[in-house]
């Protein structure tokens, strides 16, 4: 049997990534460190992740790498949070940590040609509910000077993991007890999503 906390839906990880874009890139070539990029997800016709949108600056060193080798694996971290068992009923509980990750495996194609579409639809995703929505076209002719310095890219993802540690494995004591801890916020939420559909 998988772990409970293996079992999720291609969904989970759609959500994850739009309410949490920022991304480790690891090249599988080790000429370039790791680097925090923003990222968009893109989903096939049935709805599952199907690509990574995205964009990383000319004189980074992955930007050589990846042109080298698109091989990378991207790694989300969504809400998480240290469970202390002090708000416990059950003294033998030990504490634990609570979280939200995937892991995706992607071949990258950098081109140019997205670049345009990368920064437009990255920053009308993270504008997206504000009250004054904020455009590239708004930088004028600063736009083209900041945008040479940067290349777009399409990572096609070709292996997906994913691991939800959100309470599955509690009772419900336990897990209301863990929920009065944590308070109102984004973990609360995913653990109380994942507790209804499971």
């Amino acid at each position: 049997m998988p772990s409970p906390f293996e079992q999720w839906k291609n969904e989970d990880v759609v959500r994850l990534i739009r309410e949490h874009p920022m991304a480790w890139v690891v090249p599988k070539n080790q000429d370039a460190f790791p680097v925090l990029l923003p990222m968009l997800v893109e989903c096939g016709a049935d709805g599952a992740p199907a690509s990574l949108l995205g964009h990383v600056p000319k004189h980074n060193p992955l930007a050589g790498t990846l042109l080298k080798d698109g091989a990378a694996r991207f790694l989300f971290l969504g809400p998480h949070a240290y469970i202390s068992p002090e708000s416990m009923s059950d003294k033998d509980w030990a504490p634990t940590w609570n979280y939200a990750s995937a892991q995706l495996d992607c071949v990258v194609d950098l081109d140019d040609r997205l670049t345009e579409e990368a920064l437009e639809k990255l920053v009308s995703h993270m504008e997206e509910g504000r009250a004054q929505q904020w455009s590239v076209a708004m930088l004028g002719a600063r736009y083209g000077k900041l945008r040479s310095q940067v290349i777009g890219f399409r990572a096609r993802i070709v292996g997906m993991r994913a691991r939800f540690k959100l309470g599955q494995d509690e009772s419900e004591t336990a897990f209301g007890e863990i929920l009065e801890g944590l308070g109102d916020g984004d973990l609360a939420d995913w653990m109380r999503r994942f507790r209804e559909q499971r």
